[in-house]
């Protein structure tokens, strides 16, 4: 009984750092609609700022004013983030903001390595607070005893702050309608640098106060941003007693499923996420959200046209000059355009169902991995020849985002893409740790094509065949009548269930779509690299393919090819700098900023200025 106890304060414990993380999150986007990935860099940066003041500060008062003090330059620079990068965009589609906090992140972390380097921090203990406290036989830190009575006292704050003060008014009043908010004459903008600045302070304050218990390093950024992400979803978004409730909830069973079920761990969190969204599709104490409601309009989406004689011959010469390659490439270069095929085709098929779909997927490796994985399985177990498991890849990612298509479809906004982010850690968790069956870490290897694709220039002409046709196919199908349906259902579901269109059923089938499409890659990836391992389902390659849509144009159904052939062409150069994460990062926030339309939808428009039209109509 002694160690249940011991291990419930331990999680209690573990709770009040990320809930301040979580809260600070929440607050963010209950008022500003901003799906801040950012937040993670903040709690980092609150740990590096509290290890150098704890330095120069010494004894008890020191410590905790060094948390403090920790806490609120971070604030400041939150507010500095939210005025040069975030409040251009508040008008955006919502994957803007996204995406421009996912470059914020690249440039804090090779900022914080410039200044505190690359060796780990570790925190000082708490003065007063260093011994522990018997409770039923079992050893107890001191530290977590204070972190457990402090945590109760910043909800009643937080809770006072909101529903006590006109501040907090505000703030409740933008959360419900933030444009009537503004009719009444109050300055959002201020009221959103306010907010953003709290939030701020929130994850510094939260990554100064673990410091004890964990240090600081470069990788906690991205370590804690999932949890907080989960935590907030199943709490509610906007809701600081769900984040509250869900932080508790979260760390306790993560203590439990370490001590008890130590294979739970990598995926516990996203299993209880799941749970809670299909019972309550926002979350323990959200609400619903309402289409519009968040005022980010942006440009409105122009027609998609088939593509004129113009456009056609274009990517008829386009074609001509890949195919003639090996005539004047080498292998290298061969290699380097077959994995650029690969991407693209991976990224068109996320941006079927993101600009034509209207389904923003936080979890599209699932399906790229899936399949890949799907073939390699085959060929390793059943010794099943190349071009029947390469076919295989594509009907299993296909039948796996069937499944999860079925569950994710009836939720909406940030809860579908959260829930697409579970299943997608399901599925890693799976691979990565079915050791047995998948290889675990070392992955599959010896997946080799069939003799008469094994020579590079054989392969390259395969993938150039099956990239290019999946893209025409999906290019093709959003010309088609169901192109037009899907279209409808993003624009306008009431008025497409209106109409007589099955809408739930239209996004599922564009769901699948794109996980077969996905798995197709996944084929040709496996047998173009010989092996697989679990990072081709990591969350990280979900966002590589969501940066690629978004540079390339969201809202243009060449954006994703363009932008992955981008990506791909200058990762091998970028990767060779020691700072390249401070370059990316730059660069995306420059596109947010100055480019929104992306690489094609900026090149449209410049089209447009010299009177180019035809070329317009190749661009959509």
């Amino acid at each position: 009984m002694g160690l249940l106890v011991a291990q419930l304060l331990t999680g209690l414990a573990n709770a009040a750092a990320l809930f301040l993380v979580a809260s600070g999150l929440s607050l963010i986007f209950g008022v500003t609609r901003i799906v801040n990935f950012a937040h993670g860099s903040f709690y980092m940066l609150g740990a590096y700022f509290g290890v150098s003041l704890m330095d120069h500060l010494t004894g008890g008062f020191g410590f905790w004013t060094s948390i403090v003090l920790a806490g609120l330059i971070v604030g400041l620079i939150g507010v500095v983030v939210e005025i040069l990068v975030l409040r251009p965009i508040y008008r955006a589609p919502e994957l803007f903001q996204l995406v421009a906090t996912f470059g914020v992140i690249l440039v804090i972390q090779d900022l914080t390595l410039m200044i505190w380097g690359a060796e780990d921090q570790m925190g000082p203990r708490a003065p007063g607070l260093k011994s522990v406290v018997r409770i039923m036989g079992e050893p107890v830190p001191q530290y977590d005893l204070a972190l457990i009575a402090i945590t109760p006292f910043i909800l009643f704050a937080l809770w006072w702050l909101i529903s006590r003060t006109r501040v907090g008014i505000l703030v409740r009043a933008a959360t419900q309608d933030r444009e009537m908010v503004g009719a009444l004459g109050v300055n959002q903008s201020w009221l959103f640098t306010g907010v953003f600045f709290l939030g701020s302070t929130l994850a510094g304050l939260g990554g100064a106060i673990q410091l004890p218990k964990g240090g600081a390093d470069l990788l906690m950024d991205l370590n804690i941003i999932s949890a907080v992400f989960v935590v907030v979803v199943i709490g509610g978004m906007g809701s600081i007693l769900g984040a509250f409730v869900a932080s508790v909830l979260i760390s306790v069973l993560n203590v439990f499923g370490v001590a008890y079920i130590p294979q739970s761990t990598l995926v516990l969190m996203y299993v209880v996420m799941a749970v809670v969204l299909l019972v309550r599709p926002y979350g323990l104490f959200g609400r619903e959200e309402k289409a519009g409601e968040h005022g980010q309009v942006g440009e409105p989406d122009r027609p998609i046209r088939p593509a004129g004689t113009l456009g056609k011959s274009l990517v008829a010469l386009l074609i001509a000059v890949l195919a003639l390659v090996p005539l004047y490439g080498g292998n290298f270069t061969q290699v380097l355009i077959t994995d650029i095929l690969i991407f693209c085709l991976f990224a068109a098929s996320l941006q079927f169902m993101l600009s034509v779909g209207g389904l923003v997927s936080f979890g599209h490796a699932a399906y790229f991995g899936g399949g890949a994985y799907a073939a390699a399985l085959l060929v390793t177990y059943a010794d099943t020849p190349m071009e029947l498991a390469f076919l295989f890849a594509p009907l299993a990612a296909g039948l796996l985002a069937i499944v999860f298509g079925w569950f994710c479809i009836r939720l909406s906004g940030v809860y579908f893409a959260m829930l697409t982010l579970a299943f997608s850690q399901l599925v890693w968790s799976l691979v990565f740790q079915w050791y047995d069956v998948t290889g675990g870490d070392d992955g599959l290897v010896n997946i080799w094509p069939a003799a008469w694709l094994s020579g590079t220039t054989a392969y390259y002409y395969f993938t150039l065949i099956v990239g290019i046709g999946g893209i025409i196919l999906l290019r093709h199908i959003t010309h088609a009548p169901f192109g037009y349906a899907l279209r409808a259902t993003r624009d306008s579901a009431r008025q497409a269930e209106a109409t007589g269109i099955n809408v739930k059923l239209v996004q599922w089938t564009a769901f699948a779509t794109a996980g077969a499409m996905a798995g197709l890659a996944g084929g040709l990836f496996v047998f173009s690299k010989g092996s697989v391992f679990p990072n081709e389902l990591e969350i990280s390659k979900s966002f590589d393919a969501l940066i690629v849509v978004f540079l390339g144009g969201v809202k243009t159904l060449s954006g994703g090819v363009v932008g992955a052939a981008f990506m791909e062409s200058v990762k091998d150069w970028l990767t060779r700098l020691e700072y390249w994460r401070l370059i990316l990062g730059l660069l995306i926030i420059f596109v947010v900023i100055i480019a929104p339309e992306g690489i094609v939808g900026t090149l449209r428009k410049a089209a447009e200025r010299v009177g180019l039209r035809r070329t317009e109509e190749f661009m959509r």
